[in-house]
């Protein structure tokens, strides 16, 4: 990852399995397909809240309400595993804005998380101390990606977009539109942050990385980012403070 020696270890989650301990120059990235057997399923929305529960029964669709299941119940499982805790233990806390963090312990470690999900397929990002956030998109031609890009890109984003060949544009919609929403989430501004106010590299052939921020043009330069490979019907990004 640029600028930094972390190392970064991406996994697929497996039910039952344990991560390894976390370590300040790591990066743990997990993956899961939301296509567990119900009784894996069972277990996981028993370790969930009330609120959490709640939050389940209201989505309308089965496949909704799975997904959410399986994104928190994973989430709590991983926690838990990290703290030597039980996932039902797990306490969490939440911004004005609403991004989860662990509820400060003493004696805890000051491990961050962040989490998304698209398709069939949910990420989770880990790190200690820092700031962290993920995002993953299915990648889709049923909507109008240049309009988007019109509306929500910066100059400079839409200018390289323009600049790549028709049959990479597509591509470079997406890379760009997943590393401007982890960059959003790492901070947890939301879009009360303006998609415009910043700049991300997008093209095939240039790393992962926040070219600009603005006003504080300083702020580019605390980041780190990595593209994240899940085959072509995902487009995937993270990134994470700088140590």
């Amino acid at each position: 990852m640029t600028g930094c020696v972390d190392q970064l270890v991406v996994r697929e989650w497996l039910f039952g399995q344990a991560p390894e301990g976390l370590q300040k120059d790591e990066i743990h990235v997990w993956h899961v397909l939301t296509s567990l057997k119900p009784d894996q399923m069972d277990k996981l929305a028993a370790s969930l809240s009330s609120d959490e529960l709640g939050r389940a029964e209201r989505f309308r669709f089965a496949k909704d309400r799975a997904r959410y299941v399986i994104g928190r119940g994973v989430l709590r499982a991983l926690l838990a595993d990290y703290l030597g805790a039980t996932a039902k233990d797990v306490r969490f806390r939440y911004s004005e804005k609403g991004k989860p963090e662990l509820m400060p312990a003493p004696g805890r470690p000051g491990i961050q998380f962040n989490l998304a999900h698209s398709g069939d397929l949910v990420v989770y990002g880990f790190v200690k101390e820092r700031r962290v956030g993920i995002d993953v998109e299915e990648v889709r031609f049923d909507f109008r990606t240049d309009e988007i890009a019109e509306r929500f890109f910066s100059d400079a984003e839409r200018e390289a977009l323009r600049k790549l060949p028709e049959s990479q544009r597509h591509a470079g919609f997406f890379r760009c539109w997943t590393r401007k929403e982890a960059y959003l989430k790492a901070t947890g501004d939301g879009l009360s942050m303006p998609l415009c106010d910043f700049d991300v590299s997008l093209a095939a052939d240039q790393p992962a990385r926040l070219l600009a921020t603005r006003p504080a043009a300083s702020e580019a330069a605390k980041w780190q980012m990595q593209n994240l490979d899940f085959g072509p019907q995902y487009a995937a990004a993270l990134i994470v403070e700088s140590r």
